[in-house]
């Protein structure tokens, strides 16, 4: 796949580095065996990983032993994240074997699958089924465990992250024993565990709440006037069940609006002038330039719930890519604030960005997430590889959105201190506590860990 068919992440400034093969661990006829390979890396290709050895575990089981045998460990889900939170320099055990659909309970609406489980690859057979969850990440290549761990979200005014889908969750502890934990019978402990940054111990299962099936159409409109997204900033997040805004802060203008409506819901005719933006005459990527190949459709041709709230389509690979990601959340009631405030300072953004997305997540009552018990915007920047530039942006745009009690993606690039991640977390001390009942030896912490939640 070339370059620019696609907005490609990245993870962090500078790749780790290391002098030996990894170690990895695969399975073959149902055993684990050791093999050399070659540096592996994230996704993204700009993140080597430390970790000697790679473990591979296709049963519950093997992961209690991994665990009981071994002092340190990260689980090591999809790869999609873009700094050093999946790493350790000795252990990591991946949830790539721990997949597939286990249950799904129609008395109960939950759908129960392994925590290696993209969402692209059971979503389709849950349609099928006349089912669906409430919303996804624009990417849906992602797995379910690692989108969860790191509040990763989607969009819409009324829609959670991906977390608040979650009915209960299957954890190895650091004793290697197997706990359960729903939100109806540990509500508590559960409200803690489901974003868990890699904390806890290893996921291998999640059951999600569902829902009847739905179809979606997505409409795209360009060149929004700032001043009309000013005035009019609630009605123009409120569009749809889920509204995407991007833009390269160029021209006083977003340059797309990307609006998802359900069909179940009732639809009203956007018409030709969406407060001073005009309708997309073909499908578009958020970077207008680049082909919309692999973007899911627009112009308002109804589909699958899957198949719609992505921004890309679930049939193609992301390649890696040449770009770095951060992502910033604020309170809603600061977000336009915000937005001008970063306006003031596109003549330093432009240089090194690619594209911005503007999207709404509602409030949810997850200890670590960026949205707990506040509605949020989050403001996404997809940046070009250029470590040292980018580096001192990210800088600038924290210290901007400073007063607005803006939190990082945990999975992104952020340079916040420690004590300012703590003031925006009231929840954090009580989330060490249940980190030290889960793991008392500290098996799970690393480096990211330590500086950012412990330290």
């Amino acid at each position: 796949m070339k370059r620019k068919e696609f907005i490609k992440t990245t993870a962090g400034f500078a790749a780790a580095t290391a002098l030996t093969p990894m170690i990895s661990c695969k399975r073959k006829d149902d055993k684990i065996i050791k093999e050399a390979v070659e540096l592996r890396k994230n996704w993204a290709g700009n993140y080597t990983y430390t970790a000697k050895n790679l473990y591979e575990p296709g049963h519950i089981t093997e992961v209690q032993s991994l665990i009981r045998k071994s002092d340190t460990q990260k689980a090591l889900g999809s790869r999609h994240c873009f700094n050093n939170i999946a790493d350790n320099p000795v252990n990591q055990i991946s949830t790539e074997y721990l997949k597939g659909v286990l249950d799904l309970n129609e008395e109960a609406m939950t759908v129960t699958v392994g925590a290696g489980t993209k969402y692209g690859d059971f979503a389709p057979e849950l349609h099928q089924k006349g089912y669906a969850i409430h919303n996804l990440a624009s990417l849906p290549h992602i797995s379910v465990a690692g989108a969860c761990a790191t509040a990763t979200h989607g969009s819409g005014v009324a829609n959670g992250n991906l977390a608040t889908s979650v009915a209960a969750i299957e954890l190895v502890s650091g004793a290697g024993e197997v706990i359960d934990l729903s939100k109806a019978a540990n509500e508590a402990d559960f409200n803690g565990a489901v974003v868990h940054l890699g904390a806890l111990g290893v996921l291998t299962k999640v059951t999600l709440n569902i829902q009847k099936t739905f179809e979606v159409r997505q409409d795209v409109f360009q060149d929004l006037p700032l001043e009309s997204l000013t005035n009019n900033f609630d009605d123009i997040l409120s569009a749809g069940y889920s509204v995407s805004l991007f833009t390269d802060w160029q021209n006083q203008k977003i340059s797309q609006v990307w609006i998802k409506r359900r069909l179940d819901h009732q639809i009203k005719d956007l018409g030709t002038d969406f407060y001073g933006a005009k309708p997309a005459e073909k499908n578009l990527h958020p970077i207008t330039r680049l082909s919309s190949e692999n973007c899911t459709d627009q112009m308002g041709v109804p589909g699958p719930w899957y198949d719609r709230l992505p921004h890309f389509k679930m049939g193609f690979t992301p390649s890696s890519g040449e770009e770095l990601q951060s992502e910033f959340f604020v309170p809603k009631v600061n977000a336009l604030d915000a937005i001008l405030a970063l306006e003031a300072k596109r003549e330093q953004i432009f240089p090194q960005l690619m594209i911005t997305e503007i999207r709404t997540i509602a409030a949810d009552d997850l200890w670590m997430s960026p949205c707990y018990q506040e509605d949020c915007v989050a403001i996404h920047f997809t940046w070009k590889q250029n470590p040292e530039e980018v580096s001192g942006l990210i800088r600038l745009i924290e210290a901007e959105l400073a007063p607005f009690k803006a939190r990082p993606h945990w999975g992104k690039l952020f340079s916040m201190a420690p004590g300012i991640l703590a003031s925006n977390y009231k929840k954090l001390p009580d989330f060490i506590e249940l980190a030290k009942k889960f793991d008392p030896k500290g098996k799970f912490r690393n480096d990211y860990l330590e500086q950012n939640i412990f330290s």
